[in-house]
């Protein structure tokens, strides 16, 4: 069986058929659904959540999937029942896992720097496992809530570590810098002054230091910041009940060979390292790890163009799908789903946007291609439909599921009349 890497589960099955996901063919769903089309494997999505579950048996953990990653709603349903939590970061995200999971919102954790009064309000009533607080602000805030809705607010402070991550400066979050968390030094006072508070119960400490974290040695340190500040707490007699270690953990978008399981072993031995001598629960927002290898964006190729001595492969879709390129100047690796002969060439492979950033690959070396010739970016699981967009009027791409030999669609494609259905109509002026 020929395959794109061990840790995808796209690939032909033979030299001559067309690329699959598991064992549908990935033609089959572009003629049955249509192009661009999101393609995600439900099979590695359920074996990826079983990796953190596995590596940290050995003591009292949740896993809480951070929704912003992938929120569809059959990906939620799908790990809840696999005893996953969910890490949120607005109302939306609660609302999504009320539809797709109402059991499991006691699983919940809602992180995030700007919680709004209505929001908090809705995670009272729903009764979710804790607010990972950002700001002396919010932690009021919260208090005057629970007061109103007279209900106790439990919550973690979530701390700032000043721990560099070697990741993209975007998504780079455990620095004094950056807006993301409080400094680590205040937090003793801050538990202390929320002891008083009779509305609030303090669960946790919370830090997170970004995304797409290749080494596991940055979540080391910062655990061990985080464990020492516990060990402070507790002779204050403050006593913390679990450890939000965040997410983070990063995978390979690059065609070299990648071994998960050994990444989330080294992971967890890191943890435990910097954990050792604490018996409470361990909290982990793992998202990206687990859905982005996952899934695929199938595009279909509508030109081939040369411009000088540059050739351009345009397809229809476009940075409104997939912005990750344009944003982070992030690599995917892009692959025919049925090879022709001939020698590969650099080409640059672009949308039909009006944007001259609206582009996947620069000088990439491709096999030849041709209109009306499938192509599949990979690696688009997390970061792919959840921040896509309707940018030039486009109405955003179907979802399918695949399990097994079953294709289900997830979520159908935009229409048109979905694009100005929001939208005010003005009446006809009178001349």
């Amino acid at each position: 069986m020929l395959t794109t890497s061990p840790a995808r589960p796209f690939h032909h099955p033979s030299a001559k058929s067309a690329l699959h996901c598991g064992r549908v063919s990935l033609e089959s769903l572009a003629r049955k659904y249509a192009t661009p089309l999101y393609v995600y494997s439900a099979d590695q999505i359920g074996e990826r959540l079983a990796l953190f579950q596995q590596a940290f048996a050995s003591r009292d953990h949740l896993v809480c999937y951070a929704v912003k990653a992938n929120s569809n709603l059959a990906i939620l349903k799908l790990l809840a029942f696999h005893g996953a939590g969910f890490d949120i970061v607005s109302g939306g995200e609660l609302d999504r896992v009320l539809a797709a999971a109402p059991r499991a919102v006691k699983r919940v954790v809602f992180s995030g720097v700007g919680k709004t009064p209505d929001e908090i309000d809705k995670a009272l009533r729903a009764g979710i496992l804790q607010f990972n607080v950002e700001s002396e602000q919010e932690l009021d805030l919260l208090a005057d809530r629970a007061r109103k809705l007279k209900t106790r607010a439990r919550f973690a402070l979530r701390v700032n570590p000043d721990v560099f991550a070697e990741t993209h400066p975007y998504i780079s979050t455990g620095l004094r810098e950056h807006k993301f968390g409080i400094d680590i030094r205040r937090a003793l006072a801050i538990y202390k002054r929320a002891a008083d508070n009779r509305w609030l119960e303090a669960h946790a400490v919370s830090v997170h230091i970004g995304s797409q974290i290749r080494s596991a040695d940055p979540f080391g340190a910062a655990l061990e910041r985080v464990s020492a500040l516990v060990h402070q707490l507790a002779r204050a007699g403050i006593e913390i009940h679990a450890i939000d270690a965040g997410g983070g953990l990063g995978i390979d978008y690059h065609n070299a060979d990648f071994d998960p399981a050994a990444k989330v072993k080294e992971y967890a031995a890191a943890l435990d390292r910097s954990l050792a001598g604490f018996s409470g629960r361990l909290l982990l927002e793992p998202g990206r790890f687990i859905v982005a290898q996952a899934g695929a964006l199938l595009t279909r190729v509508l030109h081939v163009k040369k411009n000088g001595t540059k050739t351009f492969v345009i397809v229809d879709a476009a940075m409104n799908d997939l912005i990750r390129p344009a944003l982070y100047q992030a690599h995917h690796e892009i692959v025919p789903v049925r090879p022709r002969h001939g020698k590969a060439r650099p080409v640059d492979v672009v949308g039909p946007v009006c944007e001259t950033g609206d582009f996947f690959a620069r000088d990439r070396v491709l096999k030849p291609v041709k209109p009306g010739d499938l192509i599949a970016l990979l690696d688009a699981g997390a970061y792919g439909m959840a921040q896509s967009s309707n940018y030039n009027s486009r109405p955003r791409a179907a979802e399918v599921l695949i399990e097994g030999r079953s294709a289900r669609l997830v979520r159908r494609r935009e229409t048109r009349s979905d694009l100005l259905a929001p939208e005010i109509k003005l009446a006809k002026s009178r001349k």
